[in-house]
């Protein structure tokens, strides 16, 4: 016959093994239930396999060099491995390149270049650490050279339509003077006289010869990964309805103002919006205020 004590550690002990043999049951019941709905290989990752030929702006790029192919293959595994940015990149797409097409038609701009406003800042008016603003990324010091406004209430790098139309202007002058688009590029990247010096330094004419610092080194890559993505979203396995994407900005007209707007939050609700309305439609003002003592004509948008 147990002693109590002896009982008592008797029970204790098959009330342990009870409760494991519990746990053990229902942690295989939820292992079980997890894999009948999830496949336990929930994606499959494969290497990108590259064509023969590819171009940038019409420029062929000289894929069968191995260092070049290698190059290309960096930048397509990225941004296609890259999910969710490239997802938000394709849906913006459609909002902004209808615009950069119809401004790059009329100024005689490749289409490809689209994909630089991609590869700079995904079609975003955002921030560099180096202080570039915009979809198109330029310091303030460049963009007062192609007539942006850049001031305490004003910031026209934010303005789609009249960055878009600097950025022409500038990548035509870099491909006047450098003799190729993808030269171009890398001047938008990394300056043309940081180039320029490359280039003597090295006695190298070809974007594909040059060994400069590794941004600019994939620039040209990264922007034709992009296009080859975004031409071709299925193919790389980003499968998006024309009813998911981003529509372009409708349901506003354009007017034009120039006097001073002492307070854009009553401006915006005499123009029957609200302010976040009036802001995202014209992200160039900056500020809660618009002051205008030269009387400079601004065209702001609206509702209609």
């Amino acid at each position: 016959m147990l002693k109590s004590g002896s009982y008592n550690v008797l029970l204790l002990s098959v009330s342990i093994l009870l409760l494991a043999i519990g746990i053990f049951v229902i942690n295989s019941a939820g292992k079980q239930a997890f894999n009948n709905r999830y496949d336990p290989l929930p994606q499959t990752i494969h290497a990108i396999t590259l064509a023969d030929k590819y171009d940038f702006a019409g420029e062929e790029i000289p894929i069968q060099n191995p260092d070049v192919r290698e190059r290309l293959e960096r930048e397509m595994l990225v941004n296609t491995y890259h999910h969710s940015n490239t997802i938000l990149n394709l849906k913006l797409g459609m909002r902004y390149f209808p615009v950069f097409e119809k401004i790059f038609a009329e100024q005689g701009i490749p289409d490809d270049m689209k994909y630089l406003a991609v590869a700079e800042s995904s079609l975003r008016n955002v921030s560099s650490p180096a202080n570039a603003k915009g979809i198109w990324q330029f310091k303030d010091e460049t963009a007062r050279d192609y007539d942006l406004e850049v001031s305490n209430y004003v910031d026209e790098r934010n303005n789609l339509e009249k960055s878009t139309l600097a950025a022409c202007q500038y990548l035509k002058k870099q491909k006047e003077l450098f003799g190729s688009w993808a030269l171009a590029a890398a001047a938008y990247n990394m300056g043309p006289a940081g180039l320029q010096k490359a280039m003597t330094d090295q006695k190298e004419s070809n974007y594909y010869d040059l060994n400069v610092s590794d941004e600019t080194n994939r620039y040209v890559f990264r922007i034709v990964a992009i296009k080859e993505i975004m031409k071709n979203p299925e193919k790389f396995g980003f499968y998006i309805g024309k009813n998911e994407m981003y529509p372009p900005m409708t349901g506003f007209k354009t007017i034009e103002i120039d006097s001073t707007i002492n307070n854009l939050a009553d401006f915006a609700h005499q123009q029957n919006m609200t302010y976040r309305q009036l802001k995202v439609y014209n992200p160039w003002m900056i500020k809660t205020e618009l002051p205008n003592p030269k009387h400079r004509i601004y065209n702001i948008k609206v509702v209609q």
